[in-house]
């Protein structure tokens, strides 16, 4: 799969938890509906703690900085796995938007 970096270096840092390299100060994660603005509360996002997610398919979303992302995605929740619909959006070098569908 020929994936660009900016959506290869997120999934890296997701592998280790590290929410400080996942996404930029202001950024923006929607999950479930809710939104988790910033990155403390993308830090306490509780679903990301609990869950292993791994690329399926990825596609440009209309530009260089935006990416539709399929993944896998397993953990300790009722349904596991799943595959769900992922868009990114980026901006310089970090992920500032995150939709998780």
């Amino acid at each position: 799969m020929n994936m660009p970096s900016i959506v290869r270096f997120y999934f890296d840092a997701d592998g280790r938890n590290d929410a400080d390299t996942l996404i930029c100060e202001q950024g923006v994660v929607v999950d479930e509906g809710t939104r988790h603005e910033g990155r403390d509360a993308i830090r306490s996002w509780p679903q990301r703690k609990r869950v292993n997610t791994s690329p399926v398919s990825i596609e440009a979303a209309g530009d260089d900085n935006s990416f539709w992302v399929r993944a896998r995605v397993s953990g300790q929740f009722p349904s596991s796995p799943v595959t769900l619909d992922q868009t990114f959006t980026a901006e310089n070098r970090k992920i500032n938007k995150l939709e998780i569908v």
